[in-house]
């Protein structure tokens, strides 16, 4: 035991060690402090004023302010996004600046872009009049041109049938009322020009038809520009409409109903010499707008460009300083003694480059008092910081999306390296396909630097964040495939010729009349004359499901080990001999002892019939084994192994209960004072347990939950072992799937001598074995993998109910613009 506890710590094993710390600060030091300590990026505070809101805090009114500069940010950001233009890239060095200063800045900038926007607006909107104005009298005056000829050649037909008849006045058409001229003035023939949006103009048509009871002519031409909307913009294509119609009352309902719609009317005389000076003064003040509107965009995009140079600065500075004063509304201030006073966590070799940084800040604001740094006793449990690199940081992500480890709790992460792409390459084990994996990954790799700094879709940005888990599982996949023999499911003699052959001269193949073993075992994986054979199925069946079984027995077996180390390193000697004791042994005795028969079955060549072996173990485990012994003493070994597991069923779930119960009794009666280090009392607790009044201690509720985990231990035995069958279903489930695309896609496509036929089939081999063995196949064994590491490896020692260390750090605020 000394030897394993003077074995030098691994760096992932334990998270790091942290210690409590209060901070006592000048107010003048406040700020200069707070921000070294940002830049550091080592201290986690603490919130000392939890039960303030957020508007009754000290530095509120700075928060606002960077508040209002982020919302001028952002609105600059967008404007430049709608300009079309890009941001420069930042300069190497730029002169520092004042937060008031830039404050002043950013409000003149401010004002300067919203004066020129709102006068773009009118201008546009003076433009887009004119334009609409213009395209009204082009399509207007074809319509008043045709209708007057076409009124002429009625004329005289009007005359001869029409003025004779004084009774035909109210039924008269709109033509004939036109031409009627004693009646020109008070009810003759008016119309209303405009323009709308197209997607109007049908609803347009039938509301005006109703409200004129269809006393109206409706002409309309399609306009010959699109207008670009200001509020949208984007092009909008527009129609020219001329509506005729007779009398006050319809003229008001027109206008009513142009006004609902969004219509723009347009006066148009009817004199063609008025229309056409008219038209030529329109387009003059058009050509002086689009001069006006040009000026005015370069000068904006010239103004946009300037604040583009220094936005992204500009953006950064305002996010530190929010966070800063953010820290510091979480510090408490001592109005009498003019200091702030603040609380936190921070790694235990971290604590020199903290007091340097405190030290600094003191120099740098010329303050008189030094910053108090002094180490604290805490209650509360520490949080749990490990230091990742590019490469474990992935895996430590798999870890933390089931729960953070608690404080020094042993990391399942440090064996998830291994583990994880290992049992998802069992399921994978294709070297062909384990290529083309490797390939991607050493593409995200090589592309690295130039992929973390761009801004990736949620797909692709997880994918570069896996890049290394998946450059180890297309290794372990490539491993796993020269083991299986197979190259998109097609087996090669890499290691040498086939340990069988055919029993004589006449025999063609192995589904014919079989092979004979003629020498030494093929010297590495599966003999590839296996593949087609009669017996290919049950062997590989039977290979890769003990091949499952002995696997998740080993991981099973090191989750409990670990265990007992996590137990070893609180001093809990209660979960030693009351949890990890009988944990072993009743693993051990029935699903140790089945991997003992299946490692003695693949030496020996027996052919003993493990099922029945297991079932009669515990059905009837004093009857003779007969055929199935396997080796001497087997019988007594299996009645021993058996009232080993049925002792470790009690001996876990009730003498703990009982003990802690006891020294519970004995702890309050004077006879023991101290801290039980225990699962159920966190040894974090001790340094201020002495002081604080103890919790009363619930027999019940504890003998209930180690009920519940002695229960769940031996169900999960069974399950948890059955569970790892995954890896031979899914195995088998993608070495048929390759193997019929390949024979029944490009093999069968093969055989024809047409080159399209040829050429279709292997496009479809191509798509399914992108998209279904590399893409969905490759999700579906990760996915499995994920869930035998946190279900079946990690419930047998971690308990992940711990929470994150989050330094305040500059360096990982959130890209937010809040």
């Amino acid at each position: 035991m000394e030897y394993i506890d003077n074995m030098p710590s691994m760096d992932l094993m334990r998270s790091e060690k942290m210690t409590f710390v209060q901070l006592i600060i000048p107010a003048e030091s406040a700020h200069r402090a707070v921000t070294y300590l940002g830049q550091l990026g080592l201290l986690q505070f603490r919130d000392l004023n939890a039960e303030k809101s957020l508007f009754q805090r000290t530095f509120v009114n700075q928060v606002k302010r960077c508040v209002e500069m982020s919302r001028k940010l952002r609105y600059f950001k967008d404007q430049i996004h709608k300009a079309g233009l890009l941001l420069p890239p930042l300069p190497a060095s730029q002169p520092d600046i004042e937060l008031e200063e830039m404050e002043i800045q950013l409000a003149e900038h401010e004002h300067e872009l919203i004066e020129m926007n709102a006068n773009s607006e009118k201008l546009r909107q003076s433009y887009n009049e004119l334009l609409e104005f213009k395209m009204v009298l082009q399509k207007a005056s074809g319509f008043l041109v045709s209708s007057s000829s076409h009124t002429t050649d009625r004329e005289i037909e009007l005359d001869e049938n029409v003025y004779s008849n004084d009774n035909h006045a109210d039924t008269a058409s709109l033509l004939e009322q036109e031409m009627r001229s004693e009646l020109s003035n008070q009810s003759g023939v008016r119309f209303i020009s405009g323009i709308i949006c197209k997607s109007k103009v049908l609803q347009f048509e039938r509301m005006l038809f109703r409200a004129t009871r269809g006393n109206m002519l409706f002409n309309q031409a399609v306009a010959d520009e699109e207008i670009l909307d200001p509020s949208s913009n984007e092009m909008v294509e527009k129609i020219v409409f001329v509506v005729f119609f007779s009398g006050e009352q319809a003229r008001t309902k027109i206008l009513k109903i142009c006004e609902a719609f969004g219509a723009n009317c347009y006066p148009v005389p009817e004199d063609a010499k008025k229309r056409r000076q008219i038209t030529q003064e329109v387009l003059s003040r058009l050509s002086e707008l689009e001069t006006t509107l040009d000026a005015g965009l370069r000068h904006r995009d010239e103004a946009l460009t300037s604040i583009g140079y220094h936005l992204t600065k500009w953006i950064n500075m305002v996010k530190t300083q929010k966070a800063v004063y953010d820290t510091l509304n979480m510090l408490n201030f001592d109005v009498t003694k003019k200091c702030l006073v603040g609380e936190g966590w921070c790694p235990i070799f971290s604590k020199t480059k903290i007091q340097e940084a405190l030290q600094r800040a003191t120099f740098d604001s010329s303050s008189q008092v030094g910053i108090i740094f002094h180490v604290m006793d805490a209650v509360e449990s520490p949080p749990t910081y490990f230091r990742t690199n590019r490469f474990t940081n992935a895996f430590q992500e798999i870890v933390d999306a089931y729960g953070v480890a608690k404080y020094q709790e042993a990391n399942p992460a440090v064996y998830t390296v291994v583990t994880f792409p290992f049992l998802f390459a069992v399921m994978f084990g294709d070297w062909g396909h384990g290529i083309c994996l490797l390939l991607g990954a050493l593409v995200l790799i090589a592309r690295e630097s130039k992929l973390s700094s761009q801004k990736l879709g949620s797909f692709m940005e997880m994918l570069f964040g896996g890049r290394y888990v998946l450059l180890l599982m297309s290794i372990f996949s490539i491993y796993c495939g020269l083991i299986y023999n197979e190259f998109f499911s097609v087996p090669f003699h890499i290691f040498g010729d086939s340990a069988y052959k055919c029993r004589d001269a006449t025999c063609s193949n192995a589904q014919t009349v079989g092979l004979i073993k003629y020498k030494d075992p093929y010297p590495f994986g599966v003999d590839p004359s296996w593949r087609g054979s009669r017996s290919e199925l049950p062997f590989l069946n039977s290979l890769k499901m003990k091949m499952s079984i002995l696997l998740g027995v080993a991981q099973m077996n090191v989750g409990i080990i670990i265990s007992y180390f996590n137990a070893r390193f609180f001093s809990n000697s209660l979960d030693i001999k009351y949890q990890f004791v009988p944990q072993i042994i009743f693993l051990n005795s029935l699903f140790g002892y089945l991997s003992i028969l299946i490692v003695i079955k693949w030496c020996t060549g027996s052919q003993a019939d493990l099922y029945h072996v297991m079932i009669y173990m515990f059905l009837s485990p004093f009857e003779a084994l007969g055929e199935n012994r396997l080796f001497w003493g087997q019988s007594v070994l299996q009645v021993i192994l058996l009232l080993l597991a049925l002792v470790a069923v009690p001996w876990m779930l009730f003498p703990k209960p009982f003990i802690l119960k006891r020294l519970h009794m004995e702890r309050f009666q004077g006879r023991t004072y101290g801290i039980l280090g225990t699962s159920e009392m966190s040894i974090d607790d001790e340094p201020d347990s002495a002081r604080e009044p103890a919790e009363e201690f619930n027999f019940s509720e504890v003998f209930v939950h180690q009920m519940i985990h002695s229960i769940e231990f031996v169900l999960g035995a069974v399950s948890n072992t059955a569970s790892y069958l995954r890896l031979w279903a899914l195995s088998l489930a993608h070495s048929e799937l390759s193997t019929v695309f390949y024979e029944k896609v490009l093999l069968l496509a093969w055989g024809y001598e047409n080159i399209t036929i040829r050429l279709v089939g292997l496009a479809v081999f191509a798509f399914a074995t992108a998209f279904i063995l590399l893409m969905m196949e490759t999700l579906s064994a990760f996915l499995h993998a994920l869930r035998l590491h946190w279900v079946e490896f990690q419930n047998k020692f971690y308990h992940g109910d711990g929470y994150k260390f989050k330094p305040f750090s500059f360096a990982l605020l959130a890209d937010d613009d809040d």
